[in-house]
């Protein structure tokens, strides 16, 4: 039998012919996958952030609060004073230390100026004091009954340089919800000497307050 032969170039024809067509059929089908919907949702979120304050404030009666730096101290109220102590007395006198009304909470201590003892001229050295923490119903009433049945703060017959104890503080609440009450007692001793005679002094005393 007489075999046929094809044209070069109708075979070339035809696979150009199928080679487009499957171009086409690649082309439709990257541009259907590329037209697929896909539904999506997010969510956010944010915060806002305030830094709170602290602070304290004192008061000698118990109750009118204020600010009290070191160049403007507060004036204890000793009944009787300096210039007029003798061998053997006692004064006693109030002051409240409490967070103010926008305070975070915390804690304070009772430091002691190291110039208590020579601040003056000189009756630093031979007096002596302690601080006892009394009840709230107590304020405005320090006394030596009150002082007695306080917690103790510094040991009475304290030199007046001394601190309340390192690592020991008293809590303050946040937004000034309760005050502390120190009951000072300072004591010129039946010790001393003729040397006292005359003499003064003006101690000071820092309450310092951290945040917790």
């Amino acid at each position: 039998m007489p075999r046929h032969s094809y044209p070069r170039n109708r075979r070339v024809s035809r696979f150009t012919r199928l080679r487009a067509i499957l171009a086409g059929a690649l082309v439709f089908g990257v541009g259907a996958t590329a037209t697929l919907a896909s539904w999506n949702d997010s969510e956010t979120a944010t915060a806002g952030f305030t830094a709170g304050r602290f602070d304290i404030v004192g008061s000698v009666n118990g109750g009118a609060f204020g600010q009290h730096g070191p160049s403007a101290p507060a004036a204890l109220n000793f009944p009787v004073p300096v210039a007029g102590m003798a061998p053997g007395t006692t004064s006693y006198a109030l002051f409240s230390v409490k967070g103010s009304a926008t305070t975070v909470a915390g804690a304070v201590s009772l430091a002691a100026a190291a110039t208590n003892a020579t601040s003056g001229t000189g009756l630093g050295a031979f007096l002596t004091y302690g601080v006892t923490s009394i009840p709230s119903g107590s304020a405005g009433a320090c006394t030596a009954t009150s002082f007695a049945a306080g917690a103790t703060v510094v040991a009475p017959g304290s030199p007046v340089t001394a601190s309340q104890p390192a690592g020991v503080s008293l809590p303050l609440r946040a937004k000034g919800a309760t005050q502390i009450n120190y009951c000072f007692a300072v004591t010129l001793p039946t010790t001393a000497t003729n040397d006292a005679q005359g003499k003064s002094a003006a101690p000071v005393w820092t309450f310092n307050a951290v945040s917790s």
